[in-house]
């Protein structure tokens, strides 16, 4: 080895962003396994390496013993003295050893472990990389599938993008460019593991992050989110800035910074939320797009409560297949019991003012009634006494009475009666 096998190293730290001491300890542990197998395994041998020049040193360690019991560990105090006079029982000589038949068999062993160790130093290198990175969004190329599972080429791993954590309806091809969220990081026999999701809510969490500069700043904070993937988000936001507006500025100008995470998205709903600390106003700021009337604290130490709504806001409340007060629930932290207006203050209530309300209406219309029944009662009674034997009765000219008037129809039963 000399001044060229440095220069490789260095090019091959450029290449693999592998340090350059790595390398090279990787490459001394090699030596000392080839030279352990050929020449036995018992030696106390180690290889050092020049950082500057690339000279090779094979050392091999003997213990000063006053008996000596092996050779090839140990050494006499007298031929230890024999080198050094200042040498005594109890410490350890080096001195080099040049292998003689450090052929092609031993170069080949320490080839198979450098490469090895070089393997390995970058596995360990891209685990440390992403491990780091855990909880952040990459962007990543499927380069294959396998089933309904995904592999997303994310640069120096390959990462897997199971079918639990895919969203219902998205469907993709090979080579499409994806945003994903790095879930989790294992170690593995062939490398990490890197594990990624589109369903987390940390990817909505993310992606606010990216397009909000005030969010970014520090300046407007994400205090909760809940997420059902693929249907709709509540994300909650808060700041300590009076003239700073969470809501529009996480919203934007036109709607531009929430509509870049919706078409992201795939068009799944967010709802965007101001928190607040008094737990009355979060929760029904929470339960939008339904309006409360009014938020009864249960118990504090649970973190239960009710909220009325009006009657015809129960079902906008509670959301299709309860996915709104579920997301709500979610997003505030708090158990969520909803009743609408009719429900909360009782039958008892509702049936007084249904009685009254049914007796106003039987006044006013009991008059009319009794007067539109008896008139004709009365002239269906008399005609057929008066005048049995008219023929002409059904005939159209007879019925002159289409506008009469109650004087008209009183005056010829009087002249019948004289």
């Amino acid at each position: 080895m000399n001044r060229e096998f440095i220069e490789a190293m260095d090019e091959l730290e450029k290449e693999k962003h592998i340090s350059k001491d790595v390398l090279l300890e990787t490459i001394e542990s090699a030596l000392v396994s080839a030279y352990k197998k050929n020449y036995g395994t018992s030696q106390n041998v180690r290889v050092q390496i020049d950082r500057e020049e690339g000279d090779i040193a094979v050392l091999m360690r003997k213990d000063i013993v006053e008996e000596v019991t092996d050779d090839m560990t140990e050494m006499s105090l007298e031929e230890a003295q024999e080198i050094d006079p200042r040498y005594e029982v109890g410490d350890g000589i080096e001195f080099a050893v040049t292998p003689r038949d450090f052929g092609r068999i031993a170069a080949q062993t320490a080839k198979q472990v450098v490469v090895q160790r070089i393997r390995e130093a970058e596995r360990g290198m891209v685990f440390d990389d992403f491990i780091n990175r855990q909880g952040e969004i990459i962007t990543g190329t499927i380069q294959r599938k396998s089933g309904d599972t995904l592999f997303v080429n994310i640069g120096k791993a390959e990462g897997i993008l199971s079918p639990n954590e895919q969203v219902p309806g998205e469907h993709f091809n090979i080579r499409q460019r994806l945003k994903v969220y790095i879930m989790d990081v294992k170690k593995a026999t062939k490398g990490p593991q890197v594990f990624l999701s589109r369903s987390h809510p940390g990817l909505v969490k993310r992606l606010f992050e990216l397009e909000v500069p005030e969010i970014q700043d520090g300046i407007v904070e994400i205090k909760g989110i809940a997420r059902e993937a693929g249907s709709r988000t509540k994300i909650a936001v808060y700041t300590e800035d009076e003239n700073v507006d969470p809501v529009g500025a996480c919203v934007g100008t036109r709607g531009s910074r929430v509509q870049a995470i919706v078409d992201e998205l795939n068009g799944e709903k967010i709802d965007i939320i101001f928190w607040s600390d008094d737990p009355e106003e979060l929760i029904a700021n929470v339960l939008s797009p339904a309006k409360v009337e009014e938020v009864i604290i249960e118990d504090e130490e649970e973190r239960s409560a009710t909220a009325i709504v009006p009657d015809y806001q129960l079902s906008l409340a509670i959301g299709k297949q309860g996915q709104n007060v579920r997301l709500a629930a979610k997003v505030s932290g708090w158990k969520i019991d909803i009743k609408s207006h009719s429900q909360y203050f009782g039958e008892d209530e509702e049936g007084e003012f249904d009685e009254e309300y049914d007796d106003e209406i039987i006044e006013e219309t009991e008059a009319p009634v009794e007067e539109a029944v008896e008139e004709p009662v009365e002239e269906e009674a008399e005609a057929p006494v008066e005048e049995p034997a008219d023929e002409a009765a059904g005939e159209p000219e007879i019925v002159e009475i289409e506008e009469p008037t109650e004087e008209e129809i009183v005056e010829p039963e009087s002249e019948e009666e004289k």
